[in-house]
């Protein structure tokens, strides 16, 4: 198995520009595709990672027009909602981001098509999302396991009038996303109302954000339910600007304050439509000397004055930085005092179970952790109980790049598979030594 070995090092900083947003690039590339026939969208900024080459293959697949005009930009032309190709077997590799919307989308297109994927997709959950499906027609035959991908859409019976549709928001946020975008392709009024409470809600934000922009405004009483008029279709924006990845940012963030910085991060800042630039706000609360622009994130190592030179141990509420608070259990190795991470549930329907992945690999390095259905409880080794550790990265990019961050501890780290990166940040570990090794 390939490795790489990050050594001890004390000092980060330096200016980095954020690869492309990946839940931002798979919205915009799908929403485009579904615009008025024959519109073009040139879509800018968008990430190369493994999760978005899902998405534009699909699209090529379904007979979209998709033209690469420069490295990480694409002319999408508009189908009106109707994809060319009626029948299609599409693989989906690990890309949530892809096959929830897609699904959704595909259920309405009065075609047949087959969706799968790597093993680990056919563990993560769907079938909230077919449940939701079903109540407005769709056609759906699991070819695996009931509720998880493998299955064959067949052509939707939509029933006639105004629709409802109950999902539950405690799984994924993707299943409502996925029914928001796919809302319009009805072609009749829409209400639909969210069962329980709704896990990372910012995500939602984005989805209507984006949706906006292509022309369809979404009625919403709170996070109850969300209603979707009859005459909404999409429309281009003619251009469109992908955000950097406020998720990725946040290991940057971390690393400034670890490694005194001043360590920037641009792409993202105080106008990013994405919750997980508050990830920001989380890492001040920890001490950490933050500074923000409208495209910029900066941190310059630690207040002294608060914390005598350490991160403090903080109690925090995750659902408004469901990906990026991971990044905060590796933070919290090198803080004073426990941290305790609460409603991260959804950490464990992810690429891997993500909660007990980092409880098991945060152990490894001399933490005590205590592992709850919800919660993670991270006490910091003491100063002599470092240990160097071989992680293992469950085929999770994030495992991977939140552990990087031991690199700034006495006894550095090694990353098993360090390639899993690939699925949002193809180059994290080339970008990181750069910034490791400033002077």
């Amino acid at each position: 198995m390939e490795q790489i070995t990050l050594n001890p090092v004390t000092i980060a900083r330096g200016e980095i520009k954020l690869p492309g947003s990946k839940s931002i690039s798979n919205r915009v590339l799908l929403l485009a595709a579904l615009s008025q026939k024959g519109e073009i969208t040139r879509v800018r900024d968008v990430l190369d990672s493994d999760d978005t080459r899902v998405m534009l293959a699909a699209l090529n697949t379904l007979g979209v027009t998709v033209t690469q005009t420069a490295e990480h930009d694409y002319d999408v032309t508009g189908t009106g909602g109707d994809f060319p190709n009626k029948d299609a077997d599409l693989f989906m590799g690990n890309a949530g981001t892809a096959i929830r919307p897609l699904t959704a989308v595909l259920a309405l297109q009065n075609g047949t098509y087959h969706l799968h994927g790597v093993p680990r997709m056919h563990e993560r959950p769907i079938g909230d999302l077919i449940d939701a499906l079903r109540q407005i027609g769709a056609q759906v035959e699991y070819t695996g396991n009931d509720g998880f991908p493998q299955f064959v859409l067949s052509p939707a019976i939509v029933p006639d009038g105004e629709l409802s549709v109950s999902i539950k928001g405690n799984v994924s946020s993707q299943f409502l996303t996925a029914v928001l975008m796919a809302a319009p392709l009805l072609k009749r009024t829409l209400t639909i109302h969210v069962l329980g409470e709704l896990i990372s809600k910012p995500y939602i934000e984005i989805t209507l954000n984006l949706m906006a922009r292509f022309g369809v405004n979404v009625t919403r009483n709170g996070w109850s339910s969300f209603t979707i008029e009859s005459g909404a279709r999409y429309s281009s924006p003619k251009e469109i600007y992908v955000e950097g990845d406020a998720s990725s940012a946040s290991y940057f963030l971390a690393l400034g304050a670890l490694g005194g910085g001043p360590l920037r991060v641009t792409g993202v800042g105080l106008s990013s439509i994405q919750g997980d630039v508050k990830f920001a706000d989380a890492l001040q609360l920890m001490g950490a000397n933050v500074m923000m622009g409208e495209n910029w994130i900066e941190v310059r190592g630690i207040d002294g004055e608060v914390t005598e030179g350490q991160l403090r141990g903080i109690e925090l509420d995750c659902n408004h930085i469901p990906d990026a608070a991971m990044t905060l259990a590796t933070a919290a190795l090198f803080a004073k005092g426990s941290t305790k991470l609460t409603n991260i549930a959804s950490w464990r329907v992810k690429e891997t179970d993500r909660l007990s992945a980092m409880a098991t690999e945060l152990r490894k390095v001399g933490a005590t952790v205590e592992e709850g259905a919800d919660y993670i409880i991270i006490t910091p080794p003491a100063a002599d109980g470092w240990q160097h550790a071989t992680i293992d990265t469950y085929d999770d990019h994030r495992m991977a790049m939140c552990f990087s961050l031991v690199a700034l501890s006495k006894v550095g780290v090694t990353i098993n598979d360090p390639k899993c990166v690939g699925k949002t940040f193809p180059t994290y570990f080339e970008v990181l030594n750069t910034l490791l090794n400033s002077k």
